[in-house]
């Protein structure tokens, strides 16, 4: 159990001392981290899991700090290559944890499986028909699976959709509603579509076609809330007031505008496809979800909301789809997704799911934040000056003598750093 996610200082020390404070922090041993020394992944390991292996890719891997979410204190390990994204989420949960944190829900773990009916001679005769086998094909499917069963997990209900005008004319849709537990349920759902299928065509006298599951998990949402007290958003020249209004204006930018919103809602993507990766869940399937769940309405908008309570503190909400698991795939083969999974004392998906959401939270506050008040190239272009510097040439010291010359000359391109960096060995060499 994660002890303390507050680590003053954390940035300052080098690897081998982060890595020690984290098991720390975390009540784990060392040797529950080594995953994240070595990468993770061996070459014979990926050769199993994927087809045409010849090696593994890398992203570096970082813990957001700070975060408490329903009470409990959660180092969340991230894997993302962007600068910026783990600080900006680790220093807006700071402000959080002021005002209790985040709190999360998850509802219960229901995925959908859709099956398509073509060839249908009277397609409202052939749904009523469906619902009339309503209970036989629930029953049919609900024992696919002995052990998602005895966990609780299984078919739930059915429902029958119609189409009455495609490019091929009119057909129906099944939806097979099923309760995965603790798996993200790709196999189970797509197993138990596969079943229905013959019965299905005897029922209606149509021809199954298309038989999988959805990415658009309406129903198996996460949400998160938190609230920063006004006097935690002041810094600088920027008072409480100022900077709690300008982020509201900037959300509502973004709820206004789809072309907004699909920035913003990247920001937040930043921080959920990062530990959706960690944990090695489908971060395609988090992102199709969430970007039509934005669309809902018929018009892309803001997956976030942000206000201000009756004492005047900001106020912020995330409610979006979060199919992620726990128990098989890469969760359960790649060793670092198992050590993420330790790393944040998880016991179920759902938790997984509070987590996820709660750092997508923070980090489209962050965003927020640094674009209604500094910009967001400031506290962006000084971390990636490092990437710029080392991009030049430069190792060892001069890399980080190299980024701040380059963000006190407000010139952060690789050019100017390949300058600097043939004048020092120029002044060496003389």
């Amino acid at each position: 159990m994660t002890q303390t996610s507050r680590i003053p200082g954390f940035y300052n020390q080098d690897l081998e001392k982060r890595r020690e404070l984290a098991a720390q922090a975390a009540a784990l041993t060392r040797e529950d981290l080594l995953p994240y020394l070595t990468g993770g992944l061996s070459p014979e390991q990926a050769g199993h899991m994927v087809e045409n292996a010849i090696g593994t890719h890398a992203l570096p891997l970082g813990l957001g700090l700070n975060f408490v979410v329903n009470g409990r204190e959660v180092l969340v390990p991230m894997a993302i290559e962007e600068p910026s994204v783990i600080a900006g989420a680790s220093f807006m949960a700071k402000l959080a944890r002021a005002g209790g944190g985040f709190q999360a829900t998850a509802s219960e773990p229901n995925m959908i499986g859709q099956i398509q009916i073509l060839n249908l001679a009277d397609i409202y005769a052939a749904r009523l028909a469906i619902y009339e086998h309503k209970a036989e094909l629930l029953s049919a499917v609900d024992e696919i699976d002995p052990l998602l069963k005895k966990l609780g997990g299984g078919a739930r209900d059915l429902e029958v959709r119609i189409f009455e005008a495609s490019p091929i004319g009119p057909f129906l849709v099944v939806h097979l509603i099923y309760d995965v537990r603790d798996a993200m349920g790709a196999n189970a759902i797509n197993t138990a579509c596969e079943r229905l299928a013959p019965r299905l065509e005897q029922i209606t006298g149509g021809r199954v076609h298309l038989r999988i599951l959805s990415n658009l998990a309406d129903q198996r949402l996460a949400r998160a809330r938190c609230t920063i007290p006004l006097n935690e958003l002041a810094f600088e020249e920027y008072s409480g007031e100022q900077v709690r209004d300008g982020i509201i204006a900037a959300w509502a930018f973004a709820a206004a505008d789809p072309y907004r919103a699909a920035t913003h809602n990247k920001g937040i993507m930043n921080g959920v496809d990062a530990v959706v990766i960690a944990t090695g869940n489908d971060w395609r399937a988090i992102e199709a979800g969430a970007h039509a769940y934005a669309a809902r309405s018929g018009r892309y908008t803001s997956l976030s909301t942000w206000g201000k309570d009756a004492a005047g503190n900001l106020v912020g909400t995330l409610e979006m789809p979060m199919a992620v698991g726990i128990v098989g795939g890469a969760t359960k083969v790649h060793p670092a997704a198992q050590a993420a999974i330790k790393l944040m004392g998880i016991q179920t998906a759902a938790e997984l799911a509070e987590i996820i959401v709660s750092v997508g939270l923070a980090q489209n506050l962050a965003a927020l934040r640094a674009l209604a008040t500094e910009g967001i190239q400031r506290g962006h272009m000084s971390l990636h000056a490092r990437q710029v510097a080392i991009a030049a040439g430069a190792r060892g010291e001069q890399i980080e003598k190299l980024a701040a010359q380059l963000v006190a000359e407000k010139t952060v391109r690789i050019d100017r750093a390949e300058e600097i960096l043939r004048q020092w060995n120029q002044g060496h060499n003389d």
